[in-house]
């Protein structure tokens, strides 16, 4: 694992578009699938806002290639890389970022990750007692994170139509006690 150093962030993983081709990006995320063509890997980096294919090529920088041969699912990367265009009639028209790929030029291995018990990506049937036990895992799969982004927004629509009538809001945690959530009009 090696720390972050000076790079940061500079665009999601759902952010880049024909118009970023030939510009210099660095992205962070999770590895969602890896694929070793004759020698060039691909991966799909994703963080919450989508997927970007990444490229290693060893004819354009060998020992990221190499070092991109350990990378497995669920790592955690820094990718610094050129933004290109996809080749004629390899374009991904069912993504946002499909036309584009992003050749790497650093690799940064942030966090390693053992491989997940199901698959993230895809819609398989996984029994509910192997989804509880790795609930962490689970809410990653994109219709979890859906439910999760729609309570959320659900919950922050309330209480701004809440706070717009001057409702207070307080939440008291105590150790052993249920204490509720108690709404008080303001004034």
């Amino acid at each position: 694992m090696e720390s972050m150093g000076n790079l940061r962030r500079t665009h999601s993983c759902n952010e880049l578009r024909k118009e970023d081709i030939g510009n210099e990006v660095i992205l962070m995320g999770w590895v969602l699938r890896r694929r070793d063509h004759g020698g060039v890997i691909f991966i799909d980096l994703r963080d919450r806002y989508g997927l970007t294919q990444v490229v290693f090529n060893p004819e354009v920088n060998p020992e990221i290639h190499a070092k991109a041969h350990q990378i497995r699912s669920e790592w955690v990367l820094a990718i610094r890389g050129k933004v290109m265009s996809r080749l004629e009639g390899m374009e991904n028209t069912k993504l946002d970022t499909g036309a584009i790929e992003v050749f790497a030029d650093e690799l940064r291995i942030l966090n390693i990750s053992e491989t997940p018990p199901f698959p993230l990506d895809e819609d398989t049937d996984v029994s509910d007692v192997l989804r509880l036990q790795y609930r962490y895992m689970d809410l990653r799969r994109p219709e979890m994170a859906q439910n999760l982004i729609l309570r959320h927004r659900a919950s922050q629509a309330i209480r701004n139509y809440l706070n717009f009538f001057f409702f207070f809001f307080f939440f008291f945690f105590f150790f052993f006690f249920f204490s509720g959530i108690i709404w008080y009009p303001a004034g």
